[in-house]
């Protein structure tokens, strides 16, 4: 059931934006989804409907495998995933692999080679050090406004000061920097690696393991056309 209401969510999101620019489309209330839940009349007005969670079920962990400069990944993040996640947080177990596309080589100047370059390289390893730093809960909020700004890199350090003042840039620049870095990418691109079927373009979804987007069908509870993503940019070279 739990599984069944995210991909809802990420359905009637999806259908309701038919729109996928990054620009902010006009919500169907005065509120944008992160504040839907903060009180019962804005809930109301917003037309949203929230279960108490159940705490005997395990959560659904649903891992998003994606690039930190992919078109399609940032409207996924920003239209679909983080409304979802802002709802759903209590019945959901968020894991987010920063590394896409890439590959690791074996090179002098840098260990991996990005689909859009060294600046996703970069852009990558930033958003890994924050979640390792900050926590996933307090990352995916970070993260999220990285990838609504008009540019990913240079919104990086105004978010973190935003959504997790506690954490200094320089701590995460010591990270990007430094070996650690290095290792949590080595870490993604093996988990990256492991993915059965193998990841064939971003944003790669999975629910419980299973490989579950872009959805070939909807759940029973979903009404509307699947959602359909150009992917332009994204597909593995």
């Amino acid at each position: 059931m739990k599984v069944l209401c995210i991909l809802a969510v990420l359905f009637l999101i999806s259908t309701k934006h038919k729109s996928f620019e990054l620009s902010h489309p006009k919500p169907a209330c005065r509120y944008p989804p992160s504040q839907w839940c903060r009180s019962l009349e804005i809930a109301i007005e917003c037309k949203v409907r929230a279960l108490a969670p159940n705490q005997t079920v395990p959560r659904v962990a649903l891992t998003l495998y994606y690039e930190s400069l992919c078109p399609d990944c940032r409207r996924f993040i920003t239209k679909q995933l983080f409304p979802t996640w802002t709802m759903l947080q209590d019945i959901m177990s968020l894991t987010l692999v920063p590394y896409g596309n890439a590959k690791e080589v074996l090179s002098v100047n840098s260990p991996f080679s990005c689909q859009h370059g060294e600046p996703e390289c970069r852009g990558n390893m930033i958003q890994a050090c924050i979640i390792h730093l900050t926590g996933t809960s307090l990352a995916f909020q970070v993260i999220y406004c990285m990838e609504s700004a008009a540019n990913v890199l240079n919104a990086a350090e105004p978010c973190l000061q935003l959504y997790a003042p506690s954490v200094s840039w320089a701590a995460v620049d010591a990270c990007v920097t430094g070996r650690l870095g290095y290792k949590l990418m080595h870490g993604y691109a093996v988990m990256t690696r492991a993915l059965n079927p193998a990841h064939t373009h971003v944003p790669w979804v999975t629910i419980d393991g299973v490989f579950i987007f872009p959805l070939k069908m909807k759940p029973p509870v979903c009404t509307g056309a699947p959602v359909k993503l150009s992917r332009s940019g994204c597909l593995t070279e």
